[in-house]
């Protein structure tokens, strides 16, 4: 059966983007194996391509690559998410400038929609796309093109291992032979459980799934499932996203880098998520009235483990950082117990509306809310120019910061942060200094 083509999605995805960044400002480490930590340098994140082939696996503790580490001269990089989050933001930008619908998908990936023609090559102006991501920001990008999202992912697995970078899956006669050297659980959107539930039935590859019934898909992965099913048979069920949904919960929590047990010393830490967590909303232009704050010590604590959390329902919707402050340190102080050794702290927002939208309440107090406004508004343009917490509540504008995470090899925010630009030597520019002080 054919269809007519009616839409052309075209998956961008940054090259082991975490490595990427790294490599951009430290030019010598091209070619050379790289690893990115999780938080606290716990784990291994990210990896290019030179450490996979050294067998570094996914999610493995750092403690227990030291070995490989060491043997194969491996560089390894704390988390630097204020570098990653503004390239990311780069990319994003130059696709705009070159495309009208975009889906930022997630920090390295976006999906573009292409217009339909026979006469336009897609091929040739994928290519250019990536050269000018390239030039503009440095990052290298793989292409996927299908008529479909979920193809549109099949075709980017390919060109990654394409050495131009690009692969166009339309009206593409090698499709059904990719689909069947690929197995199920790679496919976009079938998890682990999924995979086993598809095995019991003989469904291993994406070929399997693509020429399953659609009432037994339907019936295992119900209409979700049935959807990948229609879309790897080219008929598409996903669109695009432009603007993004309105998120359910926003969480922003993080383990301490030593223990905590002195309250002023934790308050400060709940200060400083729940400042970002507002931040986060005004960023999304979206309110909320519900705010948790979790603290617990650590699972392998010797001494005695405590775990608890707080709720609090704010008056109304907001996005105002002094008010979840507020808020915030009045759940800590029902929940923090002195003697025990914290080791981790969160804010978890819920209760997330669109800004100006909200349920009117007959019982509610009539106190009128804060008009802060506009200053949230130049405090948060203040910190994306200068960097994050150039200006910050005085609650939290503390020096020393025991519960700060551990980031002993984080490189530089060389984009985010005016104390930490690279700086460019020449042979001749002491002299040239010289000569203009003289002139």
């Amino acid at each position: 059966m054919s269809f007519e083509i009616k839409k052309v999605f075209a998956l961008v995805d940054c090259n082991n983007f975490y490595a990427s960044c790294e490599r951009l400002f430290r030019p010598e480490l091209n070619g050379k194996p790289i690893v990115v930590l999780s938080n606290n340098d716990g784990c291994i994140v990210a990896r290019s391509n030179e450490a996979k082939a050294l067998g570094v696996p996914m999610g493995a503790p750092l403690f227990k690559m030291k070995y490989l580490i060491a043997k194969h001269g491996i560089h390894v990089f704390s988390s630097n998410y204020a570098l990653y989050g503004d390239l990311s933001h780069r990319v994003m930008e130059v696709l705009r400038q070159m495309e009208c619908y975009v889906e930022v998908y997630s920090i390295d990936e976006a999906f573009i929609s292409l217009p339909v023609s026979k006469t336009w090559n897609r091929l040739n102006y994928a290519a250019e796309l990536r050269e000018k991501v390239r030039k503009n920001v440095g990052i290298p990008v793989s292409i996927g093109i299908a008529t479909t999202k979920t193809l549109a992912k099949v075709a980017n697995r390919v060109a990654k291992k394409d050495i131009t970078g690009v692969f166009d899956l339309v009206d593409n006669r090698q499709t059904d032979q990719i689909l069947q050297k690929m197995a199920v659980g790679d496919i976009w959107g079938i998890g682990r459980q999924s995979v086993e539930k598809l095995n019991r039935y003989g469904i291993r590859t994406a070929y399997d799934l693509k020429r399953a019934d659609e009432k037994l898909i339907r019936k295992l992965l119900t209409v979700v499932g049935a959807r990948t099913l229609m879309e790897l048979n080219e008929i598409p069920c996903i669109s695009l996203e432009q603007a993004p949904p309105c998120p359910k919960s926003i969480v922003t929590s993080r383990s301490f880098g030593h223990p905590v047990t002195d309250f002023e010393h934790l308050k400060e830490a709940v200060v400083s998520y729940v400042s970002r967590s507002a931040e986060k909303l005004r960023k999304q232009e979206v309110e909320a009235d519900t705010l948790n704050v979790f603290i617990t010590t650590g699972p392998f604590d010797e001494q005695s483990q405590y775990a608890n959390n707080q709720t609090i329902t704010l008056p109304r919707p907001t996005a105002s950082t002094p008010d979840m402050i507020e808020a915030s340190v009045r759940c800590l102080k029902l929940i923090y117990r002195p003697g025990y050794r914290y080791r981790k702290a969160g804010v978890l927002i819920t209760g997330i509306v669109k800004h100006g939208f909200k349920q009117q309440d007959l019982f509610a107090s009539a106190i009128p809310a804060r008009e802060d406004k506009p200053l949230m508004a130049a405090l948060d343009k203040i910190n994306e120019k200068w960097g994050r917490n150039a200006i910050q509540y005085g609650i939290a504008a503390v020096t020393e910061r025991p519960w700060s995470m551990q980031q002993s090899q984080k490189s530089p925010a060389y984009t985010t942060n005016w104390h930490e630009l690279p700086v460019v030597k020449t042979a001749h520019s002491s002299e040239s200094l010289n000569l203009f002080k003289k002139g």
